[in-house]
């Protein structure tokens, strides 16, 4: 173990570190990485990086690699509940016993300038990376970016790309070529484009692909033979139509990757707050920019919801909030203690103005 002040267990050691940075370093990772990569044993990565849908398209993978007998890890982020979400192993979420020996290992092979430099995401990140090793495949989430993310110094089998909307414009651009241009830098050899909401991002894929030598591929196309088996199993299961898209673009990569596999294999490919039913009267879902918005107003038509709501400052709230006007009776704004939280005020008149019922959660 290192230093004193570092003997410390693993929720508190991360709560010294910000959720949130106004600039990140983006040369920090790659040095950090450099300095242990001949203590890490990797196994393939599938990087899944995109704007929406990157959870449950990677849990999709990832238990359909787990129901082929693979050893799987899947990485995502954020968690919702409590941290060992972020890292699954062969079908469970870590153990916190397991979390702590991964912690106390990262932190003796890390050298200390790294060990305190390193953002919260790049740190759990490389706790991800030892929880992996010895695996057949890791399925790996980008956080907010691509190009400069911290899981993009890993080389990958697989990049898996899903669909592209403005978010985190603060870092990534204000415009869809620049957000698409920055997070399909990030792949290495192989892309697997999945169904798209602006055709600016197919464009700046095929110009990369010619330009930097990796393989382009769509997964509409791919998995066109088995439309009806996922129109079935997504009936059969209920699943809403956005995450029919991303079933689909799980099969895909599969079918890339040449792994056998059977609709029955994603059953268990659960991820809580994705349109999760927690009662007979209450759906929970993370979407927190317009265009998962625009998916939730539309799974949930013709019904009419009372949505329970709050927005971080740097969020379209506006625009996710028009979105989702017309399944909503009325909105009811949630108290949340936190520095990035939106004015209250500023909230309720966007909503006001577009002619919605405000009050407050009580």
């Amino acid at each position: 173990m290192v230093e004193t002040e570092l003997n410390r267990n693993l929720e508190d050691f991360l709560a010294t570190k910000p959720l949130y940075y106004e600039q990140i370093d983006t040369t920090r990772m790659p040095r950090a990485f450099e300095s242990i990569k001949h203590c890490l044993k990797l196994p393939k990565i599938i990087h899944i990086i995109g704007t929406n849908g990157k959870g449950t398209t990677g849990r999709f993978i990832a238990t359909a690699l787990h129901e082929a007998g693979y050893r799987v890890g899947h990485y995502t982020s954020p968690h919702i509940m409590y941290f060992r979400e972020r890292i699954w192993i062969d079908g469970s979420e870590i153990e916190e016993k397991e979390l702590e020996q991964l912690h106390e290992r990262l932190l003796e092979i890390l050298p200390p300038k790294f060990t305190h430099s390193l953002s919260y995401f790049e740190y759990t990140t490389f706790l991800a990376m030892l929880a992996f090793e010895g695996y057949d495949y890791a399925v790996v989430e980008a956080g907010l970016g691509g190009e400069f993310d911290a899981t993009a110094v890993f080389g990958s089998v697989l990049s898996v790309v899903t669909p592209i909307d403005k978010d985190h414009e603060a870092f990534l651009g204000d415009s869809i070529e620049q957000i698409a241009t920055t997070k399909l830098n990030a792949v290495k050899k192989v892309a697997l484009l999945a169904k798209q909401p602006h055709k600016e991002v197919y464009e700046i894929a095929e110009k990369l692909a010619q330009k930097k030598g990796f393989d382009l591929f769509y997964a509409q196309e791919i998995a066109k033979d088995k439309v009806q088996s996922i129109l079935s199993f997504a009936h059969e299961y209920r699943l809403v139509a956005h995450l029919a898209d991303n079933l689909t673009t799980a099969v895909a990569a599969l079918e890339l990757l040449g792994i056998e596999y059977d609709m029955a294999s994603f059953r268990n490919a659960k991820l809580f707050g994705r349109m999760s039913q927690i009662a007979k009267n209450i759906i929970v879902d993370v979407g927190h920019n317009p265009l998962a918005a625009h998916a939730i107003a539309q799974s949930l038509t013709p019904n009419r919801y009372v949505l329970v709501y709050n927005s971080f400052q740097d969020k379209d709230y506006t625009n996710i909030l028009r979105m989702l006007k017309p399944v909503v009776k009325r909105v009811e704004i949630i108290g949340i203690e936190d520095e990035r939280i939106a004015n209250k005020e500023d909230v309720v008149a966007s909503a006001k103005n577009l002619g919605m019922a405000v009050d407050d959660f009580m």
